[in-house]
Parts: structure tokens; sequence; C-alpha cells
């Protein structure tokens, strides 16, 4: 079982923003901006590279639910970053599909 899978459970505290009966969101406890939420799938999916085409409604809805929590913080007029790790080498730290909502200052690009 995955972290994730616990906060999921409440078996681990998180700050919830945000959840619904297909995903939750949660501040990262380790944010890199000012604005960085985590929007998670409740359905266990390792990654998005797992996914298959019948995981395509679920995938967009954590868009568009990041799109709305975007609106909800009140950057989505200066803008936010939608990041999504994909392998170890991409920087993906929990095998649970998860999108980085960031924001909440100027962003260079590339990242790092």
């Amino acid at each position: 079982m995955t972290i994730f899978q616990r906060i999921i459970a409440r078996e681990i505290p998180a700050t919830i923003v945000y959840e619904d009966d297909q995903c939750l969101a949660f501040r990262d406890i380790n944010p890199q901006a000012p604005v960085h939420i985590l929007v998670i799938p409740k359905k266990p999916l390792a990654r998005v590279g797992e996914s298959e085409p019948t995981d395509t409604p679920l995938l967009g809805h954590l868009l568009v639910t990041a799109t709305e929590i975007a609106r909800r913080e009140k950057i989505d007029r200066s803008g936010y970053r939608l990041v999504i790790n994909n392998g170890p080498d991409a920087g993906e730290s929990v095998p649970h599909l998860h999108v980085h909502l960031i924001g909440g200052r100027p962003m260079g690009w590339p990242p790092g």
C-alpha cells in the first residue's frame, strides 16, 4: 500500500483541499511553491504510463479537477504548472499516479 493509498484511507493525515468519488487533492508536505497540491485518483494506478484507454475519463477528471482547484487557490490568472512524473528518472517518488498543481510564484523553463 502506497502512502497515497494510506492518505485516501485516512490512515495518514493530510491537508485535504478537495475530494469527490474519483479523486482526492491535498497540499504537498514539501512544497516547491506557495501553492503545491497533489491531485490523485482513488483508483490505484501506479503511473500515467500504465493507464489504459478505459482510464481516459479518469485522467481527464484529474486535469479538470486541478484546473478547478487552481481557480479556488486564485492562481488561475497568474499561471500555474501541472506536472505528472512517470518513472524514477522523471522524479516519480510514489508509485501512485499524481498530478502536481504548482503556482503562486514565477517559474522558469526548463525546470531545475
